[in-house]
């Protein structure tokens, strides 16, 4: 179980900090005691849970751009992580089609930036780069993708975090090897999570922000891929995995480098339309409408995670069914303006804690 007593005082550095899920990871490491550096863009919006949370006073807040490998180096010699989690990304596929050169810049070089600080630190013990279910090679099989299935990507988003799982692998093996551990010091893991909803996510072109946003001005929900089925999960689903990977690899180094999966059960696979009427049922009122545009972008239309491997070595699974999931998601936006959106991070937090079974995370 993840414990106090392992984070306290912990040096972490967050990539991505401002971001929908570095901020929950952020609210996470504080609650349990780690000392917490960020590195990111500005925040989206003036509701992100960044923003209203108020984690930025809390914790050593930088705004930098990951491709500026000579700003971000500073921050790794000025606080001197022991522990980095790289989330800064762009992290939108159909973004990708208007701005692939950007993308690639951004979850390429970034990630090449990042392990390349990391490198030459000193301090850097445990790296855990976020990338993505979509950095598989996606035949739309019915069952999950295992960590060791092909790697691809239809669209510059999927393949940029294709190329950057590959810049992981290189680095583990060249600069990293778990083999030669006494000599650099550094565990590197890979971590890949499905599709993550929860209360302060603003980003255009999600399915969840999409919902609330319509929900609010009472209009239908405008649904343009509803039969497309997606492994979808609490945003505090694979922060849990991502936090135990990390105590897992600072605590046994040379044995849990590698990539993971960190996604939801089987029951939680369901069509975009599917989510949307639980969204529906938690606010208590709306409607939406199927408006596929033919000849849209590609995006995939089916796509499974196996966690197999997250819950044989790490013990980790997930903990909140859908209904839940969703029931946690749509109180945030019901509260956002309550001037307690730290306690309800808080809260939430402490009810996922709370839902660990014996098997959970032991």
């Amino acid at each position: 179980m993840l414990t106090k007593e392992f984070w306290s005082g912990k040096r972490v550095l967050v990539t991505g900090h401002t971001g929908f899920k570095g901020s929950w990871l952020v609210i996470w490491l504080k609650m349990l005691g780690a000392e917490v550096a960020g590195y990111a863009l500005e925040p989206l919006t003036a509701k992100d849970n960044f923003v209203l949370s108020g984690i930025g006073s809390q914790m050593r807040h930088h705004i930098g751009d990951i491709r500026d490998f000579d700003r971000l180096n500073r921050l790794f010699g000025e606080f001197r992580p022991e522990i980095v989690f790289h989330l800064a990304a762009q992290p939108l596929v159909r973004e990708s089609y208007t701005s692939p050169k950007e993308t690639y810049d951004v979850n390429v070089g970034g990630a090449v930036n990042l392990l390349e600080c990391c490198r030459l630190s000193d301090s850097a013990r445990v790296i855990v780069n976020i990338t993505t279910d979509k950095c598989y090679e996606n035949k739309e099989w019915v069952w999950g993708y295992r960590e060791n299935d092909r790697l691809g990507g239809y669209d510059p988003y999927s393949s940029s975090k294709a190329c950057s799982e590959l810049v992981t692998e290189a680095y583990r093996k060249s600069f990293f090897n778990p083999e030669d551990f006494a000599h650099h010091g550094k565990s590197l893991a890979s971590a890949r999570a499905g599709n993550v909803f929860g209360g302060g996510d603003w980003q255009v072109d999600r399915i969840m922000p999409d919902c609330i946003r319509h929900l609010e001005r009472a209009e239908p929900i405008v649904v343009r891929n509803p039969h497309a089925v997606r492994p979808w999960q609490h945003v505090l689903e694979p922060l849990s995995g991502y936090l135990l990977l990390a105590e897992k690899m600072f605590d046994n180094p040379g044995v849990y480098e590698g990539a993971w999966n960190f996604g939801p059960e089987d029951s939680s696979f369901l069509t975009v339309g599917s989510l949307v009427d639980s969204v529906v049922k938690a606010w208590g009122t709306g409607t939406w409408q199927d408006r596929s545009i033919p000849g849209a972008v590609h995006e995939a239309h089916l796509l499974k995670l196996d966690i197999t491997k997250a819950k044989s070595l790490l013990g980790w699974a997930p903990v909140w069914k859908i209904d839940q999931a969703v029931t946690e998601t749509v109180s945030w936006y019901r509260n956002y303006g309550s001037n307690r959106i730290f306690v309800i991070c808080q809260e939430q937090i402490e009810a996922y804690r709370n839902g660990w079974g014996s098997e959970k995370c032991r």
